[in-house]
């Protein structure tokens, strides 16, 4: 490995090492404590492929 492929190297680690930090504080800041409620019945009308009877006239 010559010079420039170590600081290359080093450089692109600490860019990752960055991002990481950068994304693991915006999901603490801002979705850690986000709750999102799921209703059963339109999860399994989802699923399953119910269709609604809205539009059925057309």
């Amino acid at each position: 490995m010559t010079p420039s492929d170590k600081r290359l190297l080093r450089n692109l680690l600490l860019a990752v090492l960055i991002k990481l930090v950068v994304l693991g504080a915006l999901w603490w800041l801002f979705i850690r404590d986000a709750g999102v409620s799921v209703d059963d019945n339109g999860v399994a009308d989802r699923l399953i492929g119910t269709t609604s009877s809205q539009g059925a006239g057309k």
